[in-house]
């Protein structure tokens, strides 16, 4: 005779039953990136009291609607619970620096007005005075300059 549990999350399982823990997204199937759990609550907009006592990791794909999943595959949020889309390519104002606040159109429009962009020398100069929090700002929990690429 099996028996079940709940866990104090609410999660329900048999007892010998073991949780496939993977980095995959449940929606698009693509690798996750590893988020530190500060850099995730502080992005969601919801109660903290549903999250799990599991790894979440960031869905970078940008056509795929979730933001944040749980490793085990049994929970996730979507842009409408994120504060910041991020994953909308085609807004111009949707930032590309969380610390520094650049944006494809702040940097349109500097390219614009000077013929050039000095915009990953400012980043630098930010990052090199510490003032920068990329850890918490940045909704992968990493610096720009890493995950973007060259702006």
């Amino acid at each position: 005779m099996s028996q079940y549990c709940c866990t104090p999350m609410g999660t329900c399982n048999e007892e010998k039953a073991v949780i496939t823990q993977t980095n995959l997204c449940p929606t698009c199937g693509q690798k996750g990136k590893k988020v530190d759990s500060i850099t995730f609550k502080a992005w969601l907009d919801i109660s903290l009291l549903t999250l799990r006592d599991v790894r979440y990791l960031f869905c970078p794909t940008a056509a795929c609607p979730v933001v944040y999943f749980a490793a085990d595959r049994l929970q996730f949020f979507t842009k409408e619970q994120v504060r910041v889309h991020q994953k909308e390519p085609d807004d111009e104002s949707v930032l590309v620096c969380y610390c520094f606040y650049h944006s494809p159109q702040t940097i349109r429009i500097e390219l614009l007005a000077r013929n050039a962009s000095n915009v990953v020398e400012k980043i630098t100069g930010g990052i090199q005075a510490g003032q920068c929090a990329c850890k918490v700002r940045n909704p992968q929990g990493s610096c720009c300059l890493v995950t973007c690429g060259p702006l």
